[in-house]
């Protein structure tokens, strides 16, 4: 006989603002369209927030007394989200473009490596260079270093050094960052 599938608990979602009957302040500073502006008991600021069919949210919890806004509060999370929404769309992403090399990598392979992280920098992105030492050729690092620092010579117009040659394990890495270009007018 098989077990009933039990259903996982049902999350509470917790309001980012206190409305209504859970404000705990005795007394709240109100604010809002179509509402005398002032300092009421929290009680008289219900009313007249019910009278006009809308909310009393907490907006301010820490000023004394809190703040309140008479709104609806529906119509306010949906333009938090919104807002939230709006920033989140303007962010700038940032974009990491790897570049491999190896300690014995030929000046060709090293000149088209380059010429790509030299686009990668005109578009904008972040270059992570490193050189990638397999088996016994760490003892080579003296050739990574040399390879790495010949690269940001390579790319010293468009590019700038964000972090310097390190090895980390059987890597040695170094970040190159687009230089800001200021705009005449």
């Amino acid at each position: 006989m098989a077990l009933p599938q039990r259903r996982p608990p049902r999350r509470v979602v917790e309001e980012p603002y206190r409305i209504n009957e859970r404000i705990q302040a005795r007394e709240v500073r109100v604010v809002g369209e179509n509402v005398e502006q002032g300092i009421y008991g929290i009680q008289q600021a219900l009313t007249m927030a019910k009278a006009q069919s809308l909310d009393l949210v907490e907006i301010s919890p820490n000023a004394t007394p809190p703040v309140c806004r008479v709104i609806d509060y529906s119509k306010f999370k949906y333009e938090q989200k919104k807002k939230q929404k709006e920033i989140k769309a303007n962010a700038q992403k940032v974009v990491i473009k790897e570049i491999r090399f190896g300690p014995n990598t030929d000046d060709h392979d090293f000149e088209f490596k380059l010429k790509h992280a030299l686009q990668f920098l005109k578009e904008g992105a972040k270059v992570k260079a490193y050189v990638h030492f397999v088996g016994r050729s760490i003892v080579f690092k003296d050739r990574g270093l040399q390879i790495l620092e010949r690269f940001s010579k390579g790319l010293e117009e468009v590019g700038k050094i964000e972090q310097e040659p390190k090895l980390e394990g059987k890597r040695m890495i170094m970040f190159l960052a687009p230089k800001v270009v200021a705009v005449k007018k």
